[in-house]
């Protein structure tokens, strides 16, 4: 009995869960941004990869190329892409090629109770904990959490544009969400579709039929039109946890960002891959080449900044101190961390 005890008290917390989807092209992207997130975490994490089956090989010859004390602080599964058996051509289509598959999570990993869904271009700037965080803020009803698609409804985008219902004043981006799937998976959800409430998988395909010629952005527009129907249901993050090109393309309107710094930073519309963003290619750039070896403040930082002052004739580098005021901190406790060379 005594020794079961001991055990019990010594067990670990149980892991953080992140989940990311990979297609086509995204075999690199995909591993930077998991680099990010375990090399900021402080938590045990398990990341579930989703990806077409020609990419497994590859990643997994990369993730057991990293370090071993690396190795320490995370687990892997990497798991096929998976649709209904009816209409997988049509989701696999949907948007991006198999972003939809985010959808079908709670489904897939009937034991996972929560987990964090990012797009394969997010680079975590701090811990992957702080937003596990949210989930002790959600009240009784709320299962999601994410940040607003934008802050200002004049150069928004669904308010001006969707053919669809939408969530709150400017519709929600799903690049970054948290999700207690055990609450997804237990409730009915309203919708314009039928007088009762639908369980997520009984509401997908036909929410999918009733809307596929008014959607433009896939399984966003989707999650847009359910939490329309059940704002009650969704927690708002502000901006600075999902921080794209539209908070800077135009001047900064992310004001949680200015306060706080950046925490997790969205390269969507491919801006780590060509020259229209420099200032995200170079946060892209820094954590894809950094080598887990290296002193994070002398060989990540600290290069990143003379590169981020190369970036201030646009916009977005006008704003270049926000792109590593978080990442400074999270650099520091890397530091403290960090096993002592010999």
């Amino acid at each position: 009995m005594r020794q079961r005890v001991q055990k019990e008290a010594s067990r670990p917390d149980p892991p953080m869960h992140l989940a990311v989807v990979a297609c086509g092209e995204r075999l690199e992207e995909t591993l930077t941004m998991i680099k990010s997130a375990v090399l900021f975490s402080i938590k045990q994490l398990h990341v579930h990869i989703f990806a077409e089956d020609q990419l497994h090989a590859s990643f997994m010859e990369a993730l057991e190329a990293w370090p071993a004390f690396i190795h320490s602080r995370f687990n892997y599964t990497i798991n096929s892409i998976s649709f209904p058996s009816e209409n997988t051509a049509e989701w696999k289509k949907l948007f991006k090629p198999c972003a939809s598959q985010r959808l079908f999570l709670p489904n897939i990993l009937k034991d996972v109770d929560s987990l964090v869904y990012v797009d394969s271009d997010i680079i975590f700037l701090q811990p992957v904990d702080h937003l596990w965080h949210f989930l002790f803020q959600f009240n009784s009803s709320q299962l999601a959490a994410v940040a607003p698609e934008h802050e200002e409804p004049r150069i928004a985008w669904y308010n001006r544009f969707a053919r669809h219902p939408y969530y709150g004043r400017t519709g929600i981006n799903s690049g970054v969400m948290l999700m207690n799937m055990t609450r997804m998976r237990s409730v009915y959800f309203k919708n314009d579709m039928t007088s009762v409430g639908l369980s997520w998988d009984e509401l997908l395909m036909p929410l999918l039929r009733k809307y596929k010629l008014n959607i433009t952005w896939g399984d966003q527009d989707l999650l847009n039109i359910i939490f329309h129907y059940n704002p009650d249901f969704l927690l708002e993050f502000p901006c600075h946890w999902n921080y794209r090109p539209d908070h800077c393309i135009y001047g900064s309107n992310c004001a949680s960002a200015e306060e706080h710094g950046i925490y997790i930073l969205h390269g969507n519309r491919g801006v780590y891959h060509d020259s229209k963003q420099p200032a995200f290619r170079a946060v892209y750039e820094a954590i894809n080449k950094f080598d887990f070896a290296k002193d994070p403040l002398t060989s990540l930082l600290d290069p990143l900044e003379k590169e981020l002052l190369k970036t201030t004739h646009t916009y977005c580098g006008k704003s270049h101190t926000l792109f590593t005021k978080r990442l400074e901190h999270s650099v520091m406790n890397i530091n403290r961390k960090r096993p002592r060379q010999r």
